[in-house]
């Protein structure tokens, strides 16, 4: 039975100088996340689905339940900033993740460049899904998340109940990570389901979700990071109206069939681990089995969080391990090339930055 590794969160901010940041809200610079970089202002949702066709696979007491985030264009910056997380949520997480002496408050007080509920901006997009990583609040993809919807795509980042460390519900229960410890191998078919689920709801009749009628239902992409890359291949298996998938530093703990994807495919990962000669080899086992278009992409310096929030939220704190990618520098590789990727591939906008290396961006490799 293959074992998930500990929370990548452990590796970039624990630290000796963790216990001299520990300090009360307010007695030190407030973290932030970069702002997105497109034209429009950032719209946002939470949503919570109930599938009652399925019994949860982690604590099966009661139908599946999912809390969604949607980031949008909006028509106005309309609204209160969007919270990162919750104290709750943020205690659970820095705990489990192997860093409690961070103090909590520090990351509940992040505040995004979204706003909560603000209209959304008339016109037909695309739909990109987001998953998260093993034990990751859906949170850690917000600036990834804001990007695309800051330059013109909906997004919708799901919170996999009992898959992380703290999911807050509106009836104000937090629930913690069950299935954390679990064979990796179960976790991709509940996402595909969770996936498929999600837009059946955001596409079907009575949607939960107010901007329901700008989804563009022949237009929708999926992308991960660890776990959640591991599954976007699954869930393109199962469900075709996924059209593009991306894979941000996800081990393919279980290759991709034989029968294949026939849809473009991006790998993105750190060069440390994933290089035709790394110390990884699913994705070199599963390349001939990506059949449509696809790119195998690395990043030197990367660590495992350098695709996510955690990397920009460590290296504010002080505590990014020497050597790593900086994490700014991380998010905006990450960004750039996820969302040329989708510009391309559901909105048909011929991409340079993804023919091959530039000057620009040295750390970045192509192969094979």
């Amino acid at each position: 039975m293959r074992r998930l590794p500990k929370a990548a969160l452990a590796t970039v901010l624990a630290s000796a100088a963790a216990l001299s940041l520990a300090s009360p809200a307010g007695a030190a610079e407030r973290l932030t996340l970069p702002p997105p970089t497109g034209s429009h202002f950032v719209g946002s949702s939470d949503l919570h689905l109930v599938d009652e066709s399925r019994q949860d696979p982690w604590v099966p007491t009661g139908p599946r339940e999912l809390m969604v985030s949607m980031f949008y264009p909006a028509l106005s910056p309309i609204g209160p900033k969007r919270p990162y997380l919750t104290l709750a949520e943020a205690k659970a997480f820095l705990t489990e993740s192997g860093v409690p002496d961070i103090a909590p408050e520090r990351i509940a007080e992040v505040r995004t460049s979204a706003r909560v509920d603000a209209p959304a901006l008339p016109g037909k997009r695309a739909l990109v899904v987001l998953s998260p990583g093993f034990g990751k609040p859906r949170t850690t993809l917000t600036g990834l998340a804001e990007e695309l919807a800051g330059k013109g795509f909906l997004v919708a980042v799901i919170g996999h109940n009992y898959e992380s460390h703290g999911t807050a519900f509106p009836d104000g229960r937090v629930t913690e990570c069950a299935a954390c410890g679990s064979d990796s191998t179960l976790i991709p078919p509940v996402r595909a389901a969770d996936v498929s689920f999600v837009l059946d709801r955001l596409t079907g009749p009575c949607s939960p979700w107010s901007g329901s009628w700008t989804i563009d239902r022949t237009r929708i992409g999926m992308a991960g990071h660890s776990i959640g890359g591991y599954s976007t291949p699954a869930a393109m298996a199962t469900d075709r109206r996924i059209r593009a998938g991306v894979d941000m530093d996800g081990r393919l703990w279980s290759p991709i069939p034989a029968s294949g994807i026939d849809r473009p495919f991006l790998l993105l990962g750190r060069e440390s681990e994933y290089t035709p000669a790394g110390p990884d080899t699913t994705w070199a086992g599963s390349w001939p089995n990506l059949t449509g278009w696809k790119r195998w992409i690395s990043v030197a310096q990367a660590g495992h969080a350098s695709f996510t929030d955690v990397g920009v939220l460590g290296e504010q704190l002080g505590l990014a391990p020497p050597g790593l990618l900086g994490g700014a520098r991380g998010m905006e590789l990450t960004r750039a090339y996820v969302s040329a990727f989708f510009d391309e591939h559901l909105r048909g906008r011929d991409q340079p930055l993804l023919d091959g290396p530039t000057p620009a961006n040295p750390e970045v490799k192509f192969w094979p």
